[in-house]
């Protein structure tokens, strides 16, 4: 079990193409949230959630914390991990990837790097909601945060732009692996669970 890295698990926003909260959908006979932190509870002595509803998952028993700069995406998650977290490694993931592996997180966690962000490049597209995130960042992440508020102030809330998380990566230093070649690897540890037919999808997976 890791005691200095943070399991951080990033609950969403307000899963608009789902329909309705998938953090808490079922599969089989647990919520999504529930299975993410099946996940992560054996590796991490130390456990947060982000969320905007912090209620809805008062029956997990774990930290739950909100963002500083609301409904602007998963960095505005990130950026939150990092402020609560009380350590400088964290690993943070999204709820909308159940699929994903202890094996995998272990891989990440434990890759040897210098660079302050490790993620990869698997299932065909970036995969930067599922990596280990440095605090050093912290700082980067907030003034990228506060340039797009200011870029967008003069805009409806509804035409304001979520700040890009491969826009941000650009800006730091990103040790990208490519996990494919792995025994344990699959597509699928990377499968993201975004809408009705993700979920109907999903759901042929042997859940209990």
């Amino acid at each position: 079990m890791y005691t200095y890295v943070t399991g951080v698990i990033l609950v969403g926003g307000k899963s608009i193409r789902m329909g309705e909260n998938k953090a808490l959908m079922k599969l089989g006979s647990k919520t999504v949230i529930e299975r993410m932190v099946d996940i992560v509870r054996p590796l991490f002595s130390n456990i947060i959630l982000i969320s905007n509803t912090p209620e809805e998952y008062k029956f997990l028993q774990l930290p739950v914390f909100e963002d500083v700069y609301k409904y602007r995406g998963p960095l505005a998650g990130i950026h939150s991990a990092l402020l609560h977290s009380k350590t400088e490694k964290n690993f943070i993931i999204s709820c909308d990837i159940p699929l994903m592996s202890g094996e995998m997180i272990n891989y990440l966690i434990t890759y040897k790097t210098g660079k302050p962000v490790t993620i990869c490049e698997a299932a065909g597209y970036t995969q930067p909601l599922a990596g280990v995130y440095n605090k050093s960042i912290l700082s980067k992440a907030e003034k990228f945060l506060i340039d797009h508020e200011i870029e967008n102030s003069d805009k409806p809330e509804n035409e304001k732009k979520k700040c890009r998380m491969h826009s941000f990566l650009d800006t730091i230093e990103v040790e990208m692996l490519h996990p494919e070649n792995l025994d344990f690897y699959s597509d699928d540890l990377f499968f993201n669970m975004n809408s009705p037919e993700d979920y109907e999808k999903i759901l042929n997976t042997n859940w209990d």
